[in-house]
């Protein structure tokens, strides 16, 4: 059968039947490692992701009434129930915001979900959580005198009324519980609706890799909301497709948000989970690999990009006691590059996969971000001899 037939019958397929946008692989875009069952942070057992995408209006932005396109991302470490993981985060330029992390440094803990939203909508969405933590019993009964939600953001100023502040408790709440496991909704949904990557629509990707060490398997995971780079820098398995897509489908802007954005700024938030048990310092060396997989699609981090990103455990489930000493289970330094070459891996193609599930946007004032085109993508590959038959 025809190549170019087959990725367009399993484009149909996966639309219809799965309810998933095109991915990378199915295009024949390249990677090396092996990838878990779903290709996404949820291979790593427990770990939830759910959505709430908001899509109102057109034409001209008239700020509290839109154009709209924006939302909110929610991820799970082990679902939706109290129990903390170690973790650790890393910033290559810091940008933007990530709440809650000088906690998650100082403890080693990370004992809230992860929100990514909107750089306008951080309070909001944070307010909402502590609310959610109440009316839910979240901390199981004990009577905690703090608690720091922990939510990331990207700017979607170019698309979306950000300063209408249209993300509302509501949508958290629906992030919160569209949560779960198994395939991850990519593209233009959740926090990444309104987001643009690398000269193109960007938003919500997600992939995996699963590794042997010591006779074992482990599964690192990544998750991205993709929001950064200069379209000129684009590449994609080692091809410049930026420089050759140069002059195609560039992003159109009729009025602009008054700023002084320049190319190559945005943002991008980084969430990589892992079922491998590690200690929170272990965690930043994972963390600080994202940049590696950034780098390979065009990362620069740009003066007015905020790359921030979080690493988390999910094993030693007991290890988090406030009365009890604790005995843990970790994997040596020399052990860990198996992991680090999973984690700059996942990424990239995490990235990707935003790209290429992302579709075409018009926002406000009728600003246009248009998707990757995947058949001038396709011939792009096989010119440079990187198409996968």
């Amino acid at each position: 059968m025809n190549r170019i037939l087959t990725i367009t019958i399993c484009l149909i397929i996966n639309s219809y039947v799965y309810g998933q946008k095109p991915r990378a692989r199915d295009l024949g875009i390249p990677f090396d490692g092996t990838p878990g069952q779903f290709n996404a942070i949820t291979d790593v057992q427990d770990v939830e992701v759910g959505h709430s995408t908001i899509i109102l209006g057109n034409g001209e932005n008239i700020v509290g009434n839109g154009p709209i396109r924006t939302g909110v991302t929610a991820i799970f470490p082990r679902g939706k129930k109290f129990s903390p993981v170690y973790a650790n985060w890393y910033s290559l330029n810091g940008n933007g915001e990530m709440t809650g992390t000088t906690w998650v440094t100082e403890s080693g803990f990370l004992e809230t979900p992860i929100m990514i939203t909107n750089t306008n909508s951080v309070g909001t969405v944070r307010d909402a959580v502590l609310k959610w933590y109440v009316d839910t019993n979240w901390y199981q009964g004990e009577d905690w005198w703090y608690t720091y939600p922990l939510v990331a953001e990207t700017y979607d100023g170019g698309l979306n009324d950000i300063y209408g502040f249209h993300v509302k408790e509501k949508h958290v709440l629906e992030a919160i519980k569209n949560a779960k496991g198994g395939i991850v909704p990519e593209g233009n949904v959740g926090g990444g609706t309104g987001m643009m990557c690398l000269g193109f629509k960007g938003g919500i990707g997600s992939s995996s890799r699963v590794v042997t060490i010591k006779n074992s398997n482990y599964t690192v995971g990544a998750l991205v909301q993709s929001n950064f780079g200069a379209k000129k820098n684009l590449t994609i398995a080692g091809v410049p497709v930026g420089k050759e897509l140069r002059d195609t489908m560039n992003y159109v802007i009729n009025a602009p948000p008054k700023s002084r954005r320049q190319e190559g700024d945005g943002s991008i938030i980084v969430i990589v989970a892992t079922d491998a048990p590690l200690l929170p310092h272990q965690l930043k060396r994972i963390a600080h690999r994202v940049t590696i997989g950034m780098g390979l699609v065009g990362g620069r981090g740009s003066n007015g990009s905020g790359d921030i990103y979080l690493a988390f455990s999910t094993a030693n489930e007991k290890a988090f006691n406030r009365d009890e000493t604790t005995e843990i289970k970790t994997f040596s330094n020399d052990q860990m590059t198996p992991l680090f070459e999973a984690t700059v891996q996942a990424v990239e193609e995490s990235i990707i996969n935003a790209m290429v599930a992302a579709e075409t946007m018009e926002g406000i004032n009728g600003n246009k971000a248009y998707g990757l085109p995947h058949n001038l993508l396709i011939k792009i590959l096989k010119k440079y001899g990187r198409f996968k038959d």
